[in-house]
C-alpha cells in the first residue's frame, strides 16, 4: 500500500483511508459483524488509516472501532474527532471548542476506543463562540501529555487555518472533496499547501452518489439522511444523475467502475491528499482499494475537467443550518 504524509510533523498514513461512520448510523442498517470484518479487510489490504467521531452513534462508532483494532493497534493510524455535541434528541447537534470540553472528551474517547493514544485528533467543526487559539492550545495540552500525536481540523476556513498553526502544527484538515465538492480548490487546498497542512477528503464518492449505484430517491432507505440533502432532491437529483452517467461511460473507456474512476481522481490530486471513502460491507471495501490501480493520464484528467468541472454539481453539500457550519 501507498503511502502518504499529512503535515510536516512525521504523520505518514496509507494512500486510502477508511470511513466508518456508516457502520454505526445515517446510512441506514449495519451489520456490526460484517462491519468488524470490514475493518479487519482493510487492515489486510494495507488500509491502515481508521477514521470515526465521538459523535457517530453518539460513541458506538468508537467503541465498534476499538473491538476491531483490539490486538491490531500496532498496525492502525487512529483518526477520531471532538466537538459535534448531541443529546438523547437525534435532532440536537450542539458545537464546543471550550477546552475544559476538549479534554472531557479526549478520555472519553480513549475510553471507547479502548487505546492508550490517539493518531490524528480533529476538533469536527469550528466553535464560533471559542477563539480557536483556545480550543487549539488544550488540543496541543493533549499532545503534550501523550494522548494525542498529531492535531487536525475539520471544514475550517484558511484564516482559522492560519490562526491554528500559530498555536501548534496541524498535521490535517478533513473536508468533503469529490468529482461534485470541488470547491475546496479555491482556498482550503492552496491554504493548506501554504501552511504544510496534509488534506483528507471526506464523502470523496459523493456520498455514494458516485458509485452510479443510487438511481431514484427512493432507493436510500427511510432513516438515511441523505433524504434530506438538497443534492437527492427534485431536480437536482436528475442533474446530478446525468454527471453520474458521464463517469460512468469514462470508467467504462478505463474498465474500471465509477466508484474507481472518482477516487482515482482524488488520490491524483497530490500526494498530500488522502481519500477515506466510507462503507460497512467488504465487497466495496475491496472495490474502492482496487482503484489504486487506476492510473490517470493527462489527458484523463482533462477529459474529467470537461465531464465534471467545478460547480457542475447540482444543489448545496447540507440543507442550511449544515452548510453554516462549514469552512468555519
Amino acid at each position: 500500500m501507498e503511502q502518504r504524509k499529512l503535515g510536516r510533523q512525521g504523520l505518514t498514513v496509507s494512500a486510502q483511508g477508511l470511513g466508518c461512520m456508516g457502520m454505526s448510523e445515517f446510512y441506514g442498517d449495519a451489520d456490526e459483524a460484517e462491519s468488524i470484518a470490514t475493518i479487519h479487510r482493510a487492515l489486510e489490504l494495507g488500509i491502515t488509516f481508521l477514521d470515526t467521531a465521538d459523535m457517530y452513534g453518539r460513541g458506538h462508532n468508537e467503541e465498534l472501532v476499538g473491538r476491531a483494532i483490539r490486538g491490531r493497534r500496532d498496525h492502525v493510524v487512529l483518526a477520531t474527532k471532538f466537538g459535534v455535541v448531541r443529546s438523547e434528541d437525534p435532532r440536537f447537534r450542539g458545537i464546543s471548542g471550550k477546552p475544559d470540553y476538549v479534554k472531557q472528551a479526549c478520555d472519553a474517547s480513549l475510553h471507547r476506543l479502548g487505546v492508550d493514544h490517539i493518531d490524528l485528533y480533529y476538533q469536527h467543526r469550528v466553535d464560533p463562540q471559542t477563539p480557536i487559539e483556545e480550543t487549539v492550545w488544550a488540543m496541543a495540552e493533549l499532545v503534550q501529555a501523550g494522548k494525542v500525536r498529531h492535531l487536525g481540523l475539520s471544514e475550517a476556513g484558511p484564516r482559522t487555518l492560519r490562526r491554528a498553526c500559530a498555536v501548534h502544527p496541524i498535521a490535517a484538515l478533513q473536508t468533503e472533496y469529490s468529482l461534485w465538492s470541488r470547491d475546496p480548490e479555491d482556498e482550503i487546498l492552496p491554504a493548506c499547501r501554504e501552511l504544510g497542512i496534509g488534506f483528507v477528503a471526506y464523502s470523496p464518492l459523493g456520498r455514494g452518489f458516485l458509485t452510479g449505484q443510487i438511481r431514484r430517491f427512493e432507493d436510500l432507505p427511510e432513516d438515511d439522511f441523505r433524504r434530506t440533502s438538497p443534492r437527492f432532491q427534485g431536480e437536482n437529483f436528475e442533474r446530478n444523475l446525468r454527471l453520474v452517467r458521464r463517469i460512468e461511460q469514462m470508467a467504462a473507456g478505463k474498465g474500471c467502475t465509477p466508484a474507481q474512476l472518482a477516487l482515482a481522481w482524488v488520490m491524483a490530486r497530490g500526494q498530500d491528499v488522502v481519500p477515506i471513502p466510507g462503507t460497512k460491507r467488504r465487497k466495496y471495501l475491496e472495490e474502492n482499494a482496487a482503484a489504486l490501480a487506476v492510473d490517470l493520464t493527462k489527458d484523463d484528467l482533462s477529459r474529467i475537467d470537461e465531464i465534471a468541472p467545478k460547480g457542475a454539481t447540482a444543489g448545496t453539500r447540507y440543507a442550511e443550518a449544515g452548510m453554516a457550519l462549514l469552512n468555519g
